[in-house]
């Protein structure tokens, strides 16, 4: 019984610890824990924090951000890079594996970017955990249309279709001669 006791209340003294260290790191950020959503869950040993994933926000990064001049969901957005339908994802899912697979083709993205946005687009860690929630949910996705686009990439979007649009009617002239 002793020992079982002196076990449980080192868990319990470790759970708080973690509690605390959520407050600490908080607190050293400038939030309160409440504020960001952190908790003890979030933190998975000293120092490393997994942010909370939100995607209702993932969906307005994606757009802001320009993710979806290449990419589409529902039909909606670019067809340079490859969709990133929910339904197409696997589950369950790691969301540092999805961030690898981008890491792996990031030469190609950041050059893409540069192209159709004019830079390169810049993410937090909180940003990245938001879009990886996105992408991989389904009925935030059935949210998602023309709407959500602001006005500059609608404009970019727009006139990379009419720049297709051109070399399609190139090509066809020069097939004509």
């Amino acid at each position: 019984m002793y020992r079982y006791t002196r076990i449980l209340t080192g868990v319990i003294a470790m759970s708080a610890g973690i509690a605390l260290s959520a407050q600490a790191y908080a607190a050293s950020h400038g939030q309160t824990s409440e504020s960001e959503g952190l908790t003890a869950q979030n933190f998975i040993s000293t120092g490393l924090v997994i942010p909370n994933m939100n995607a209702a926000r993932g969906r307005q990064i994606f757009a802001s951000k320009g993710c979806v001049v290449c990419h589409s969901i529902n039909g909606i957005g670019g067809e340079d890079a490859p969709p990133l339908d929910a339904s197409t994802m696997k589950t369950p899912m790691n969301p540092f594996d999805f961030t690898a697979s981008m890491w792996r083709g990031a030469e190609a993205m950041v050059a893409l970017q540069r192209e159709e946005l004019g830079d390169s687009i810049e993410l937090t860690g909180q940003d990245m955990a938001d879009i990886i929630a996105f992408v991989h949910d389904g009925a935030e996705q059935k949210n998602f249309s023309d709407s959500d686009l602001p006005p500059r990439i609608k404009d970019l979007m727009k006139h990379g279709g009419d720049e297709e649009q051109e070399d399609d009617d190139e090509h066809e002239s020069d097939k004509r001669k």
